[in-house]
């Protein structure tokens, strides 16, 4: 075989190789990340070792949390820089901040990763931004007092809480059209959709109850007090099979273990101070709560439903976002 026979040989089994290495990898290891509010930090936890593992500076008063369909950007709500920061997994980097309206609250991305939903509370609106331009597409009057949001999934219908006006806004996701308000409990926190993509939940704090919609209607199906409307529910989080919800209740410094199908809560396990965040590992077997008032995480082991680990964060820890 002559030497460019052999270069050829030699260069055509190198290329997949280049080609393999030129391809950003993502890290093997799952992350917890935590939105800091006071401390305008992010923290990064490593669910295996229950360790933070970065504190990344972000920008003024970090809330609301969101990642990329591709698992490479997380989303971070500034309310006090009136943006949204943008940071990189892999470098652990804030690399941009998009301009997203006044105060924004809570964000979520379209399932094609183009587009980010935020909720501007000071001004009652609803935004839509669009990720590569960081143009504003749309920005909608919903509720005085916007707080949750979330999608449909097939990212047709946005849909936004409003704490003040007791509703949900549902807007066009594409225009920003209102659709429809429902009325809701008084003072609802977080709407989320369940695993099934059938229905949403709306938590609602000084009313102590949860509103159930159905997503095809838009009309609601059922309203249940959590234990008996003692407690302020705050945000939830539901296990993957569709079984339970988990929901922080901030005030009692506790989170209620929900069955769907009783509507009812089966147990509630005590936790760190103003537990407002949560979040659950994807195969269900720890959940994770941002308690406030203590500066730290819950690590509880749903199979005994106790606490099994505390891990000291930054100052008013507020959303939780777990990276598989």
């Amino acid at each position: 075989m002559n030497a460019a026979m052999l270069r050829g040989r030699y260069l055509a089994l190198l290329g997949p190789l280049c080609l393999a290495a030129a391809v950003p990898t993502h890290s093997p290891d799952p992350q917890l990340w935590v939105s800091n509010e006071l401390s305008n930090t992010l923290s990064v936890i490593s669910p295996r070792s229950n360790g933070v593992t970065a504190t990344i500076p972000v920008g003024k008063r970090p809330r609301g949390l969101a990642g990329s369909p591709d698992r490479r950007t997380v989303y971070v709500a500034l309310g006090q820089d009136d943006a949204v920061g943008v940071i990189d997994i892999a470098q652990a980097k804030l690399t941009r901040t998009i301009p997203a309206g006044r105060d924004p609250e809570l964000v979520v991305v379209s399932p094609d990763g183009k587009t980010l939903y935020v909720s501007n509370e000071e001004i009652a609106h609803a935004s839509a931004i669009d990720v590569a331009t960081g143009q504003l597409k749309f920005s909608t009057p919903v509720g005085v007092e916007p707080e949750g949001i979330a999608l449909s999934p097939d990212g047709a219908k946005l849909y936004v809480t409003a704490e003040t006006s007791n509703n949900v806004s549902v807007l066009d996701a594409r225009n920003g059209r209102l659709l429809k308000t429902i009325p809701v409990g008084e003072n609802p926190r977080t709407v989320a959709v369940t695993p099934d993509g059938r229905r949403a939940y709306v938590t609602a704090e000084a009313g102590g109850n949860v509103t159930v919609i159905d997503l095809a209607t838009d009309v609601v199906l059922a309203q249940f007090p959590i234990r008996d409307g003692k407690t302020k529910p705050v945000r939830i989080a539901f296990a993957p099979d569709g079984r339970l919800a988990y929901v922080t209740e901030g005030a009692a410094g506790t989170v209620s273990v929900i069955d769907l199908a009783l509507a009812k809560v089966i147990d509630t396990i005590p936790v760190g101070k103003r537990p407002w965040g949560i979040a659950l590992s994807p195969d269900a077997k720890h959940l994770y709560t941002a308690d406030g008032r203590s500066n730290q995480v819950s690590v509880i082991d749903t199979e005994t439903r106790k606490v099994v680990a505390s891990i000291p964060v930054g100052e008013r820890p507020n959303d939780l976002l777990y990276i598989p």
